[in-house]
């Protein structure tokens, strides 16, 4: 008996199963709190150079004081990483001068003054983190997703041979540990080594919430289990923008953003390991309690189950299609964070308010991911999957050139969060049990190269100032085209071992249509 009939005997859609997404929505929540708390962590206010001997001009102004003693750009504002060797007073007379000669122009020497009238403390004014340093600055963000993309790996493989659940729980604890030792860090090395670790740790729970959610539901409701746990993606975004706002001290941010983990392993009590997994790995009788329990709270009857064999195990990238699949389904997930994450840590650059952009960038992705719940069941995974990436690449360029800059750039959000929502759902139903979290945690470790990388691009600016979003553009546009190579899975059973992949569900729906009723026949 296939575990899509059991789940029909049971209710493959009832208390239990909304019990169990509503319980994995809390984690989920809490990971784009830390997944772009770069954003306000890192943020840079406007600062300029140290004054030395500032006691000595008691009778000049602030405005005086600042003329005399640092450099204008062009469009009048002050240069924030030069100053002056010496006081130029001859500009008190006429500050539309400009010094002829640059030997008398050195960098910051005395440390930095910064604007703390929008953050109080930030880890760029904590550290000096700008002007030489602004790499180190951005590199946060990269150290952060690099322990990701190592998470992704690790937590992939081991979520595939010891469970879905005991992983998330490890998950979940080794993010409050980490979180709370990098609101504590002391140094921006062990700021560094600590944001690693909480990512690696984070990895867990992206990679494990939604396919333990969707393995406990029916094909009829898999996309909407993938699109609820998603919206609640959205929810941790708005809430990430309230949180900063009312929170504007770089440490107590982290612990706020952390400490939620607390709720998410006391909901994590009720949530069951994935039966699907315990029976593909030939734990009957751990998967029949488990299953008893839905059938008692979905009202049904009891029942007895038969399981198949153990189901093989392979690599990822052993047969011929499951290597297409993972060659492909890594490509797409490279282009979708390296796009995502790209627009995401620059809510600057759009014309809007830092606090306002991450708020409506939030709220765009509900009704984004509400039409891809229409678009992935009619026009199925596949094209959705291509089309959103594309478009979203091509948006990023119009944010780039177009006068309706913040328009464009929450559009080319909206696009980009559809691209994201589809890809988790559309890889969960590609890899079969026996290596779906082994083949999540692979397309997230790509991913997150993605995801390490989109911050450094915005160094690229000083070649030419649209660089970055071109780079966005051309990366989101090829990738999204590999979609297109990609099998479709609309309507198509869970594939449970290396052979169902490689048979003839996924085989028949290269063909599209025609398989279908061969497909439901067969079922």
């Amino acid at each position: 008996m296939k575990f899509e009939d059991l789940l029909l005997d049971i209710g493959g859609f009832g208390r239990f199963q909304i019990l169990i997404l509503f319980l994995l929505c809390f984690p989920r929540i809490n990971l784009p709190m830390h997944f772009l708390l770069h954003n306000f962590l890192a943020a840079t206010p406007s600062h300029h150079c140290a004054i030395p001997h500032q006691e000595a001009f008691v009778n000049f102004t602030t405005e005086e004081l600042l003329l005399i003693s640092i450099p204008r750009e062009p469009d009048g504002t002050f240069r924030s990483c030069e100053m002056f060797s010496q006081p130029q007073f001859y500009l008190l007379l006429n500050s539309s001068l400009q010094p002829e000669n640059d030997s008398i122009i050195e960098p910051c020497k005395h440390g930095w003054v910064y604007d703390h009238s929008q953050f109080a403390s930030t880890i760029a004014t904590q550290w000096d983190l700008v002007c030489e340093q602004r790499g180190l600055n951005q590199a946060t963000a990269t150290f952060f997703f690099v322990g990701v993309t190592v998470g992704a790996v690790i937590f992939g493989y081991l979520s595939d041979r010891y469970g879905r659940r005991a992983l998330l729980l490890l998950s979940l604890l080794c993010s409050l540990l980490f979180g709370m030792l990098s609101a504590a860090s002391a140094s921006y090395t062990m700021l560094a080594a600590t944001r690693t670790l909480t990512g690696a740790a984070l990895s867990g729970i992206s990679l494990i919430v939604l396919p333990l959610g969707m393995e406990w539901v029916d094909v009829q409701h898999r996309t909407l289990s993938g699109i609820l746990t998603s919206i609640f993606w959205s929810v941790g975004n708005m809430l990430l923008a309230m949180v900063a706002y009312l929170v504007r001290d770089w440490r107590w941010l982290l612990v706020a953003v952390t400490g939620p983990c607390l709720l998410s392993i006391v909901c994590l009590w009720w949530v069951p390991e994935s039966a699907r997994w315990l029976i593909a790995n030939g734990k009957a009788k751990q998967a029949h309690r488990h299953l008893l329990r839905c059938a008692r709270i979905n009202g049904r009857k009891d029942f007895t189950i038969s399981t198949e064999v153990r189901a093989r195990r392979c690599s990822l990238f052993r047969t011929p299609v499951l290597r297409r699949i993972s060659l492909c389904s890594g490509a797409v997930w490279f282009g979708v964070a390296f796009s995502y994450y790209g627009m995401s840590m620059n809510l600057t650059g759009f014309g809007l308010d830092i606090y306002l952009s991450q708020f409506v960038f939030g709220i765009i992705e509900i009704p984004a991911k509400l039409i891809m719940y229409v678009l992935v069941n009619r026009v199925g995974r596949r094209q959705s999957q291509a089309w959103t990436l594309i478009l979203t690449g091509l948006l990023l360029t119009g944010a780039t050139f177009s006068s309706l800059r913040s328009v464009v750039a929450v559009m080319g959000k909206g696009f980009s969060e559809s691209a994201f929502t589809t890809v988790f759902l559309y890889t969960s139903e590609l890899y079969p049990t026996v290596l779906r979290q082994s083949g999540m945690g692979y397309t997230s470790f790509v991913a997150r190269l993605g995801g390490a990388l989109a911050p450094l691009v915005f160094l690229l600016d000083s070649v030419w100032p649209p660089l970055p979003e071109v780079t966005y553009c051309g990366v989101a546009a090829c990738c999204g085209s590999v979609a297109f190579l990609l099998p479709e899975t609309l309507h198509a059973r869970l594939p449970e071992g290396v052979e169902d992949v490689e048979g003839l569900a996924l085989r028949c729906s290269l063909q599209e249509q025609p398989c279908r009723a061969l497909l439901r026949k067969r079922g």
